[in-house]
Formats: structure tokens, C-alpha cells, sequence
């Protein structure tokens, strides 16, 4: 079905999106700093306060470091990832909000996380019977900020167009992973102004789970010239 702001499709980021994710990101980014910088996989200096782990592998992988060395920082992830997600729990709302919403439409996850840790998330909190696909980093290029996860889902559903789906997401990788596959991404529980100052275009912004249909009922999604689709010729 299209809703009336034209969303036919919705891309849900994990962690502190779907789920309230007990992964300590600052340390994990840490952790991950100081083993690249002991493989020398890092320039000197990097600005940690800019970078995600994330985009500070993908800066390693552009230097050159290559799958061997990478394994052990991604097993460092791991071991983060799976302290982080014992016990954890959903956003507030978020149960029947996709409860409410499955059926309607396809409903996915992208997430930086690995496949299997985020798919027993997912079923640990009961949500995974709503989700129709998940993307892990197994099914991704490169990490978000970089749109490979997203052009996986637009692979998977080649009737619906880009600016027909929307993403909902706490960061601002959510938000340049989205644009550059083209779909329109909505901000969740982020500051007034953090994702425009990360140079973020925003089609909305939500602070509760309670807030997402409401919007998708009412909003207007931008069009590829900038319009609103209810914007007059």
C-alpha cells in the first residue's frame, strides 16, 4: 500500500531506532582506534570526535589495510556487539508500531551490525515476525554511511523507487547512507539541527516511536526536484 505522503517502503536503522541498544559505541570506537593505529591502518592525526567506527575501518580499508589484519578488528566488534545486546530492549512503542505496520508495506532493517547477532536481537525482543528483510554488514559493500545496505534493499523491491521509501534512524550515517541511495530519511530522537549541522537533508523528525505513523499519514514526501508531493505546479 502508499501512504498519503507516498512512502510505499520503510528502512529502519537498529540500534537506539528499533532497539534501545546497550552497545557502548564510544568505547567500541576506542577500542577499534587504537588497534588500527597498532597495524598502522590510520593516518596521523585523525579527529576521533568526526569519525564512527565505521567510517574509521572504511578509512583503514581505503589505506590499504586488506581482509587479514581486518579480521581481528572485526572480531573486536563482535565481541562488542554481543555484550551490547544481551538483555537489551526496545525503544519505547516500538513493538506496536511495527505490530501496526506489518502487513502494510515492506518493513527493513539496515544495520552496521552482523547479520546473525542482529537477527537473534531482533527475535530476542519479539520483533523480527514484522521485519521482512534484514541487512547486515555480510550483506553490504562497505559500512553506512556508504548506501550499499540500502541499494540491497532497493535490489530486493525493484517496483518501489527510491523516493518512494523512507528511513527512519537516530544517526547521522543513517541519514548519508539514505541520500545516497535517494530515499528521503526522517531523524529520530536526534537534536533540533544535528543531522542538517552533519550535512544531513531531512524529510522529518520524530523524538518518539509514537510519533512514525502519524507522520507517515500526514507528511509529504520531498520530490527529486526538491517539491513536496503536494506542492503545486
Amino acid at each position: 500500500m502508499r501512504f498519503k505522503s507516498g512512502v510505499r517502503g520503510i528502512i529502519f536503522d537498529m540500534d537506539n531506532t528499533l532497539l534501545s541498544s546497550r552497545i557502548d559505541f564510544a568505547a567500541m570506537k576506542g577500542d577499534v582506534y587504537k588497534a588500527l593505529l597498532e597495524l598502522g591502518g590510520l593516518p596521523e592525526p585523525v579527529v576521533l570526535e568526526e569519525h564512527t567506527t565505521a567510517t574509521l575501518i572504511g578509512l583503514a580499508k581505503e589505506r590499504g589495510l586488506v581482509d587479514g589484519p581486518l579480521t581481528a578488528i572485526w572480531t573486536l566488534v563482535a565481541e562488542h556487539e554481543l555484550r551490547g545486546m544481551e538483555g537489551a530492549g526496545l525503544e519505547p512503542g516500538a513493538a506496536e508500531m511495527l505490530k501496526r505496520l506489518h502487513g502494510r508495506l515492506p518493513l527493513t532493517v539496515v544495520t552496521n551490525n552482523a547479520e546473525p547477532a542482529a537477527a537473534a536481537a531482533l527475535e530476542q525482543t519479539g520483533i523480527a515476525r514484522y521485519i521482512d528483510l534484514l541487512v547486515g554488514r555480510e550483506g553490504m559493500d562497505a559500512l553506512k554511511p556508504s548506501p550499499s545496505g540500502f541499494l540491497s534493499v532497493l535490489g530486493r523491491y525493484p517496483g518501489i523507487p527510491a523516493a518512494e521509501w523512507v528511513s527512519l534512524g537516530d544517526s547521522w550515517i543513517d541519514g548519508k547512507a539514505a541520500m545516497g541511495a535517494g530515499v528521503p530519511f526522517v531523524s529520530y530522537g536526534s537534536p533540533a539541527g544535528a543531522m542538517e549541522a552533519r550535512g544531513v537533508r531531512t524529510a522529518g523528525r520524530i523524538l518518539h516511536l509514537d510519533e512514525w505513523i502519524p507522520w507517515l499519514e500526514k507528511a509529504r514526501l520531498p520530490q527529486p526536484d526538491g517539491r513536496r508531493s503536494d506542492s503545486p505546479e
